[in-house]
């Protein structure tokens, strides 16, 4: 009986398959590197872009004045009260009126009342009233509203530059 020769086995597949995963992992950790650094580029170019579009508006942009000409802003005297309801609960109130300027006769004697309807405005309010950013808007509106009246016009704004509540 004769005997069969054993077919030569060859390694060369395993090892070309073992070649092949390597090379995959270091052409995907070559790609991920590349798109990294890419990625990055591409970030500080368009934030470069961005700042420089921002400089060419803000240098563009027209500075308007809300005031402008012959007006007066005046300072009122500092109001400190409590509120209504609660003894314990005290308010300062630092404020500014703008007028033209020429229009008000007297304007100390205008400011001091003012700063007396003010202070009796302020003795109606509750804490409640005046608390968060839309409490703050309403007293600004109605101080705003008790001046025009009080001024018969002739101011046109208060200024609240300063409320404190203790």
């Amino acid at each position: 009986m004769a005997k069969r020769p054993k077919p030569a086995s060859t390694d060369s597949g395993s090892g070309g398959g073992k070649g092949w995963l390597g090379m995959l992992v270091v052409l995907t950790l070559l790609a991920v590197g590349t798109g990294g650094a890419f990625g990055l580029f591409l970030v500080s170019t368009v934030e470069k872009a961005v700042d420089e579009k921002k400089k060419g508006e803000e240098e563009k942009a027209p500075q308007t004045l809300v005031y402008s000409g012959d007006l007066v802003l005046r300072a009122v005297a500092p109001v400190v009260t409590n509120l209504a309801g609660a003894s314990d609960v005290w308010v300062r109130l630092e404020s500014s009126i703008v007028f033209t300027n020429g229009s008000v006769e007297n304007p100390d004697v205008m400011t001091a009342e003012i700063r007396q309807d003010i202070l009796a405005y302020l003795r109606t309010l509750t804490l409640a009233q005046i608390q968060g950013a839309s409490g703050l808007q309403h007293l600004r509106e109605d101080l705003n509203e008790r001046v025009s009246m009080r001024s018969k016009g002739l101011v046109r704004e208060l200024i609240v530059e300063t409320l404190i509540v203790q």
